[in-house]
């Protein structure tokens, strides 16, 4: 069994695409993506449907990442709304409308559904535990605020008081490449602009990357490694 992250993935369906073929998911591994499916690429309706369908073989824990967040909350305020469409979410609405106009009646009822009852907050194994943003280190997992879940900067965190290695994404790094200070891994690579979407085997080290035009290239998460952030 291996367990395969991946980090944010903005609406980037060829590049998710692209991962999902290299990496081979056989029956007994478990998916583990990271949040941010919506906002910013072309066809988040793309994505959502992927990981539908991929959750549904039992394959599949989807963490919620903060731009589910404004999603979701801008159904009922319009505040929220306004924040959500200028993070990304007019690209969302539009990829849900053929003429390409934001239309919020388009989205299925499957798809919010996907978003607020089959997503969680964070998930574990037996030597790591994944989120979207960070977690303070003197809590367990069901004690972090919603603000380290989802919102908190990947800034040189403390090793977890679990001993477990912690996974995430959110913090897009502007060279297309993971940061790994051992303790702590971030894997948003920044497929919305000019970065790689990542999956890591987080059992072997090896690391898989797309682009947003497919292209392919991999390497050990061990290539990345450092002391502390500067």
């Amino acid at each position: 069994m291996r367990i395969l992250a991946i980090g944010d993935i903005h609406g980037h369906s060829i590049a998710f695409d692209t991962l999902i073929a290299a990496v081979k998911p056989q029956l007994e591994d478990i998916i583990v993506t990271l949040g941010d499916y919506v906002d910013r690429g072309p066809d988040t309706q793309g994505v959502i449907n992927r990981l539908i369908a991929l959750h549904e073989t039992g394959q599949l824990v989807a963490l919620r990442g903060n731009h589910e967040l404004m999603m979701l909350r801008s159904r009922h305020c319009a505040e929220d709304k306004a924040r959500w469409h200028k993070s990304g979410g007019k690209e969302t609405l539009a990829s849900y409308s053929k003429s390409g106009k934001s239309q919020r009646k388009k989205i299925p009822d499957e798809h919010w559904h996907f978003m607020e009852n089959v997503c969680v907050d964070w998930w574990e194994s037996d030597e790591h535990f994944f989120v979207h943003a960070n977690a303070v280190p003197h809590l367990s997992l069901n004690e972090q605020s919603e603000y380290n879940l989802f919102w908190e900067r990947f800034n040189n965190p403390m090793p977890h008081f679990s001993g477990k290695t912690m996974v995430c994404g959110h913090t897009s790094q502007k060279n297309g490449k993971p940061i790994n200070i051992g303790h702590a891994i971030c894997i948003d690579t920044r497929i919305y602009d000019k970065g790689w979407l990542t999956c890591l085997d987080v059992d072997s080290g090896k690391v898989w990357q797309a682009n947003k035009k497919g292209k392919l290239r991999t390497a050990s998460i061990d290539d990345f490694q450092l002391l502390e952030l500067l």
